[in-house]
């Protein structure tokens, strides 16, 4: 492992706490991904990624900011990252999905406040993650009440941006969200410097298309009845890809994907015939946030898709090619990102189809549907998820969980007796 303490130390961080995490992290890699027999060998590249996690990427980040860029970290999906690359710009993921930084959180924000917004916060006023640190600029959204205030913290020493997400999803609300990605751009080229022109932008959209072209590629094979990834591996591959270098990550996902259709065709599987195949919905699982998918995976069955933002949500719909002018490139960029079926929506019917369309398309024996606690949006959909569920036919288990252990044996109790129920 390379010596980042110097980089570290330069970005004002806090050594003493980071060291702890830094401690907890290698236990954590080791017993969740590294025990896993017949991995594709092309995950050694995420595996050197998460290895140095916070040393790799923030290093790469740190010299392009020398040469002049600016690094925007953002909290969703729902921000167009095509306006940002269109100005040179880069994109960071900066959600946090460790319970290490949630007591950071918690001295600011009420203790009933989701954990995913506790540990973004934590993580930055903690000083321990260098991608808070490394932030030209934050961006965000008007997904979750809660963000929406952690945001007014946040942006108390760091340019805060927020966009205003839609509520529901009529032609109006397409144009309004139209007007919202032109303001940002806007906001975008006058904190680069640099212009975004309909060349520069159907650039950058075909970028972020391959991108999503190739996560899908990797998702495609995880419907094969061969199944030739783990779930946990996926998720791995699928949390990097909000940090990694866009066109990186489109090769390096297309390298897997290339191994996984082979793998296919010769009949290897990472599980046995018969392995019960399981559909997660719900919260995203921020990295590291592991908890969920390891138990499943520990309990004898096998997660072949989520139905979140860090799942199908971040790769699904592509952004039409065809605008020449700018107007009509916003206007595709806004008809491709209101079709992601965020809990923020109402109605959100949307988001039924699609897990009911999912389930049959990877030939789920069940799902899990998981929010996570104090995230009201996702756990009030828990409802119509499974009603419509059950009325379809398909065995749905609804649970609720934090980024703590301390409820990780009850979860194994309950998802131990729903595979063995599907097993019949």
């Amino acid at each position: 492992m390379a010596d980042y303490v110097k980089m570290w130390k330069d970005l004002g961080m806090d050594l003493e706490n980071h060291d702890l995490l830094c401690q907890v992290l290698p236990t954590a890699v080791g017993d969740v991904f590294l025990t896993q027999e017949n991995r594709p060998a092309a995950m050694d590249f995420w595996d050197l990624v998460i290895s140095e996690v916070h040393g790799i990427r923030p290093a790469e980040l740190i010299e392009e900011q020398k040469k002049g860029r600016k690094v925007f970290g953002t909290f969703c999906v729902y921000v167009p990252d095509e306006v940002i690359i269109a100005a040179d710009g880069i994109v960071t993921g900066l959600c946090g999905g460790s319970q290490f930084w949630v007591p950071g959180g918690e001295a600011v924000l009420p203790k009933s406040t989701c954990p995913l917004v506790k540990a973004s916060v934590g993580a930055r006023l903690g000083r321990t993650c260098p991608f808070f640190r490394i932030a030209d600029m934050y961006v965000g959204e008007t997904t979750c009440d809660g963000k929406k205030k952690a945001y007014e913290i946040l942006g108390e020493d760091v340019p805060m941006y927020v966009m205003d997400v839609p509520q529901m999803k009529r032609e109006k609300d397409t144009l309004k969200w139209k007007g919202e990605i032109e303001e940002f751009a806007q906001k975008v080229e006058e904190f680069t410097g640099n212009k975004v022109t309909p060349e520069k932008l159907g650039e950058a959209i075909h970028i972020v298309n391959e991108k999503r072209r190739a996560l899908a590629r990797v998702y495609e094979c995880r419907k094969s009845e061969c199944l030739p990834i783990s779930g946990r591996d996926a998720l791995l591959m699928m949390q990097i890809s909000f940090f990694d270098d866009p066109a990186r990550c489109a090769q390096m996902c297309n390298r897997l994907a290339d191994e996984l259709e082979q793998r296919i065709k010769d009949g290897v599987s990472v599980v046995p015939a018969g392995t019960k195949r399981i559909l997660v919905t719900g919260t995203p699982l921020a990295v590291p946030n592991w908890k969920l998918h390891n138990i499943i995976e520990t309990s004898g069955a096998a997660v072949v898709c989520e139905e979140m933002c860090t799942g199908t949500r971040y790769f699904e719909n592509l952004v039409s090619e065809d605008g020449d002018t700018l107007d009509e490139q916003f206007m595709d960029l806004s008809r491709r990102y209101m079709k992601t079926n965020c809990a923020c929506f109402t109605p959100n019917r949307g988001r039924i189809d699609d897990i009911l369309r999912m389930a049959k398309e990877y030939h789920a024996d069940g799902v899990i549907d998981c929010s996570l606690k104090f995230c009201c949006l996702y756990d009030t959909e828990k409802y119509t998820v499974s009603r419509a569920l059950k009325e379809a036919g398909v065995p749905v288990l609804s649970i609720e969980t934090d980024y703590t252990d301390a409820d990780a044996e009850q979860l194994r109790t309950r998802i131990g007796a729903f595979v063995e129920m599907l097993n019949g």
